[in-house]
């Protein structure tokens, strides 16, 4: 579905120059970042909390190591589920030509997370300025890479299709059968079947799965234990919950949350101009990256600007 055009604030780069700029914002539970657009294209990554994206097509959850990709001029809002570390980059439209022109959910590698983190403790980056357009290039190799995650929940716009929708939105446990809801949408069961496959792709029953799993997973972040999660979100039961999270991200729900804490630490390790205790990664996957795409000489100049990276300050 394409993004709709709705009310909402312009919030312009006032860096022209920049291919990249940035944003480091802490939000406390529960803040939401009102509607607005941008003239830049947004990669918007939490290293702690999950945010709640949503836009006039559709909501995306986005837990730690996840990212959320807005295509510049798309109005949004951002929900905070816990409290909120939030890592923004903001490019030039067009310099990641290969990434959608809607928004998606996106795995961030460990790479791109200490990509991100880099670019933000710098504040602002320029291809002109030699070491600066090195990690640009690396960002934008590693955007070109990406994995889309299926953590959307897209919306509708028939109005007997909305207020079912509506109804389930409002309580995802909600045990109530199809059939049931559909006494007061107006519409035969068939009929609100018909219309989420032809306005979202998807079953009714893949809807309410998706819808499920998000909103387990926004009480995870506010501090809520699997079984609570769980039995709030809609399932029957505490393993029902796990075994959809680990079919969607590859591990349970525990272990991803445990992960994104360790993640934490790590982000508190980093001292005023971005640098990580596991920036190596860096160095040995961009190389990686190169060397695979038969770029050596530009491998070896991002070996030395990443060298560079990691010396102290007084030593360069």
């Amino acid at each position: 579905m394409s993004q709709k055009r709705q009310a909402g604030y312009f919030d312009p780069s006032r860096d022209r120059k920049s291919e990249i700029t940035t944003l480091m914002q802490d939000y406390a539970a529960g803040y939401v970042v009102p509607l607005h657009y941008h003239d830049r294209d947004q990669l918007v990554y939490a290293s702690r909390g999950v945010m709640t994206v949503r836009t006039g097509a559709a909501t995306w959850v986005v837990p730690p190591y996840r990212a959320v990709w807005i295509p510049a001029s798309v109005p949004h809002t951002i929900a905070m589920s816990g409290g909120v570390a939030m890592r923004t980059l903001y490019l030039k439209p067009r310099l990641a030509k290969k990434l959608p022109r809607d928004c998606c959910v996106i795995n961030v590698t460990p790479l791109l997370r200490e990509l991100i983190l880099h670019a933000c403790g710098a504040g602002a980056l320029r291809i002109g300025a030699q070491a600066q357009g090195h990690l640009i290039g690396v960002i934008v190799e590693q955007l070109k890479a990406v994995q889309t995650i299926p953590l959307q929940l897209p919306h509708l716009s028939d109005p007997r299709a909305v207020r079912v929708a509506e109804a389930f939105t409002a309580n995802a446990a909600d045990g109530r059968t199809l059939a049931a809801i559909c006494k007061n949408s107006g519409a035969s069961k068939r009929t609100i079947e018909r219309l989420f496959r032809q306005e979202v792709g998807m079953t009714f029953g893949k809807w309410r799965q998706q819808l499920r799993l998000m909103q387990a997973m926004r009480l995870l972040a506010e501090g809520a234990k699997v079984t609570h999660a769980a039995l709030e979100a809609g399932y029957s039961t505490p393993s029902a919950f796990i075994s959809m999270f680990r079919k969607c991200l590859g591990t349970t729900p525990t272990a991803y949350f445990r992960m994104g804490r360790k993640a934490e630490g790590a982000e508190s390790q980093t001292d005023c101009i971005g640098r990580s205790t596991s920036e190596t990664t860096i160095r040995q996957q961009a190389l990686g990256v190169y060397r695979k795409s038969g770029l050596r000489s530009r491998a070896e100049r991002a070996a030395f600007f990443l060298e560079d990276l990691l010396l102290p300050v007084d030593q360069r």
